[in-house]
């Protein structure tokens, strides 16, 4: 039993929320709107403020999709209202990241600089003090979008065990491994 695909999703005020005739839900609020197509399986109804999920049998399947559907809705919900934000620190010697408007200049210790556009539906900033690694901000409503491009800025250098040299989330914890001199 999917315990999550039965708890309903609660509308805030200021949030409205449609479910079109193919299945595809759409979700408007104060900060933008999001689409999502579901499955023809799993039916959407809006009943008292709240989006209600259900599944024509227990399969595997079904229940799987009766999960995913209401957390990506519960999603779409709290980013239309509050918005979600992600945070990269990059960590190394001489590293740098700048940004003119959605395109970002990344300097990662390759021999070239990394010129890497952010899609237009996400808001980024950077921010280098001194004595503190450059930090890159993404914020935008489609939690998908944020979690896909940060994952994609993180890949192009990624943190090494070693030192501890890369582009790694705010907060993230990286194992540190000892170098030849503990093998001894």
């Amino acid at each position: 039993m999917s315990r999550i695909g039965k708890k309903p999703v609660p509308v805030t005020s200021g949030v409205t929320i449609a479910v079109g005739a193919d299945n595809i839900i759409t979700v408007k609020g104060p900060k933008g709107e999001l689409k999502q197509a579901i499955d023809r399986d799993i039916k959407a109804e809006i009943k008292d403020g709240e989006v209600i999920f259900t599944r024509p049998t227990d399969q595997i399947r079904h229940r799987a999709l009766h999960g995913l559907y209401r957390a990506l809705v519960a999603n779409m919900v709290k980013g239309v209202t509050e918005g979600f934000t992600k945070k990269l620190e990059l960590v190394g010697v001489g590293y740098k990241a700048s940004n003119q408007g959605n395109l970002l200049d990344l300097s990662l210790g390759y021999s070239h600089n990394i010129l890497f556009e952010v899609p237009k539906e996400l808001k980024v900033a950077t921010e280098q003090q001194k004595g503190e690694n450059p930090k890159i901000t993404l914020e935008g409503i489609d939690k998908q979008l944020i979690g896909q491009v940060a994952a994609k800025l993180r890949s192009l250098r990624k943190p090494e065990p070693y030192k501890g040299k890369g582009v790694k989330y705010v907060g993230e914890v990286i194992r540190r491994k000892a170098g030849k001199a503990a093998g001894k």
